[in-house]
C-alpha cells in the first residue's frame, strides 16, 4: 500500500463517518499525522500493529495514555479496513494502557475571564481587527458555551442580531440548533461587526469573525494565541484543577447556570433537558456529568440530597 493510496483510503473512511453523523475534526488531523508518519519512514503494506505503536510512541514519550488516545485513531480506522483487507493488524485496546478518566474542568472566575479578554485586547497589531476579533470570540464562548469549531465556523447569515439569535449548522453529529443571545452580547458582537467591516482595506469574508491577514479564523491559530495569552498571564495548573484550556469556557459556562439555578431552588432536572439542548449535548447524560464532575456542583447536590434526607426522616 503506497502513501498516496493510504491517504485516500483515509479521507473515504473520514467521508464516511461524517455521513453517519459522527464529528471527525480531531480524528482527521490524528488519522493524517499518521499518514505522514508512513511517508517519513516510507512504509508500505497494510497497517500493523507495530507501525501503528511506533506512531502512537512518536509524539508522547513517557505517557502512555496520550498514546493510547493516538493509538485509538488507528484502531477504529484499522477495524474499518480490516472488513476490505484482511492482512490489516487492528490495535486491541487497552494495548498502552488505559485511558484515564475525565478530568475535572477548570472554571474560570470572573477575574480570570476578564484578564483574558483584557490581554487579548493588547494583541499584535494594537491599530488592527486582531485584538477585537479575540476578545468578540473568547467573549462569546464564555457568553454561550459554544465549541471553539462552531464559533469559528460561524458565517454573517448565523448571525442574527435584530433577533439576538445565533444559528448552529451542522456541529457536532451532524445536528444544527438555535442559540439565544444575551442582550449584552448582542450589544458586543453588534460593536465588534461595525469595527470589522469599518476595516476597509481587507476583502470582504462570509465568515463572522475575521482577522486583518485572514478570512476566516483557523483553530491551530487560535489555540496559538490562547497559548500565548495563557502564558503571559501566567496560568499554570498550580492551584487549579487544571491548566485553563479554551475548552473550559464551555465547562465555566454551564456549570456557572447549573449553579445559578440552584440557587434560585429551581428544579434542576427539569432545566437540564434545555441546557442540553442549549449546548448542542447529544444526551441529557453529558450535562447530568457537570454534577459529579466539578466540586461547586458536587457540594451543592450533596447539600440537596441531606435536606432531602432529613425530611424524610422527619416525616417517618
Amino acid at each position: 500500500m503506497t502513501p498516496p493510496r493510504l491517504l485516500a483510503l483515509v479521507d473515504d473512511y473520514l467521508a464516511l463517518r461524517r455521513s453517519l453523523g459522527f464529528g471527525i475534526e480531531r480524528l482527521r488531523w490524528l488519522l493524517r499525522d499518521f499518514v505522514r508518519y508512513t511517508e517519513r519512514i516510507e512504509h508500505r503494506g497494510p497497517i500493523t500493529i507495530d507501525l501503528a505503536v511506533q506512531w502512537a510512541l512518536s509524539s508522547c514519550p513517557g505517557d502512555p495514555a496520550c498514546a493510547e488516545r493516538r493509538l485509538w485513531a488507528v484502531r477504529q480506522f484499522a477495524r474499518h479496513r480490516a472488513a476490505f483487507d484482511s492482512s490489516t493488524e487492528v490495535p486491541p485496546a487497552g494495548l498502552l494502557g488505559r485511558i484515564p478518566r475525565r478530568k475535572q474542568p477548570h472554571i474560570y472566575s470572573d477575574a480570570e475571564i476578564s484578564a483574558l479578554l483584557r490581554e487579548c485586547s493588547r494583541l499584535w497589531p494594537r491599530d488592527g481587527l486582531r485584538p477585537s476579533t479575540y476578545v468578540a470570540f473568547f467573549s462569546l464562548l464564555a457568553s454561550t458555551g459554544l465549541r471553539l469549531s462552531e464559533a469559528r465556523r460561524l458565517d454573517r447569515r448565523d448571525v442574527d442580531l435584530s433577533k439576538g439569535l445565533l444559528t448552529i449548522r451542522a456541529s457536532k453529529f451532524r445536528k444544527s440548533r438555535l442559540v439565544p443571545l444575551h442582550p449584552t452580547s448582542v450589544q458586543g458582537l453588534t460593536g465588534y461587526a461595525a469595527r470589522r467591516d469599518a476595516f476597509r482595506d481587507v476583502p470582504r469574508s462570509e465568515f463572522f469573525f475575521r482577522t486583518d491577514q485572514a478570512p476566516a479564523l483557523k483553530r491551530a491559530a487560535i489555540e496559538k494565541t490562547f497559548s500565548r495569552v495563557r502564558n503571559r498571564l501566567g496560568w499554570t495548573s498550580h492551584n487549579r484543577a487544571r491548566r485553563p484550556r479554551i475548552h473550559d469556557l464551555r465547562h465555566s459556562f454551564a456549570v456557572r447556570r447549573l449553579l445559578r439555578w440552584y440557587e434560585e431552588g429551581v428544579d434542576v432536572d427539569r432545566k437540564i433537558l434545555a441546557l442540553a439542548t442549549y449546548l448542542g449535548h447529544a444526551k441529557a447524560t453529558d450535562t447530568y456529568w457537570y454534577l459529579s464532575a466539578v466540586p461547586e456542583l458536587m457540594a451543592v447536590t450533596s447539600q440537596r440530597f441531606e435536606h432531602f434526607a432529613r425530611r424524610e426522616e422527619s416525616a417517618s
